[in-house]
């Protein structure tokens, strides 16, 4: 289990944009479960959508990916880049997620191989789905980002 100053060691994510509280578990450039505690402090609360607050789904995406990203940051050869985005695959979202509730986030690698990747991802409250789909992602150089 690796707690929320394990992960900073991880991937480059800070408040306000670090979306995983734990990894309770990991397999390095397979799979990795993580939890997000939502509260109703989340800066995006403040506009999404007054009140009646629902967690953005681009944002329990990028929960997702940040999940997927430890997996694969975990790698040796892989330490220190970034991941980026590169697509999104029939993404569903099927329950809104509310201040209280407790995120599941679980990402499990369908393909990675020389930088790129693919995950299948599932957030889950309470054991029902809240969105669910595949992500692309490739990791790369920060230094090349300029």
């Amino acid at each position: 289990m690796l707690n929320v100053v394990d992960i900073q060691k991880i991937i480059p994510h800070r408040y306000p944009f670090l979306l995983i509280d734990k990894i309770l578990e990991v397999e390095p450039g397979k799979k990795a479960v993580g939890l997000k505690n939502v509260t109703i402090n989340e800066p995006f609360f403040q506009g999404h959508f007054p009140g009646n607050p629902i967690m953005p789904g681009v944002l329990v995406i990028e929960a997702l990916a940040q999940t997927a990203c430890v997996a694969g940051l975990l790698m040796e050869e892989n330490k220190g880049k970034l991941g980026v985005f590169t697509g999104f695959e029939n993404i569903k979202f099927r329950k809104p997620v509310l201040p209280g509730d407790t995120l599941r986030l679980e990402a499990e690698f369908l393909a990675f191989k020389m930088g790129m990747g693919k995950a299948k991802v599932c957030a889950t409250v309470d054991g029902k789905v809240a969105v669910e789909g595949e992500i692309k992602f490739a990791l790369i150089d920060p230094d090349k980002v300029k």
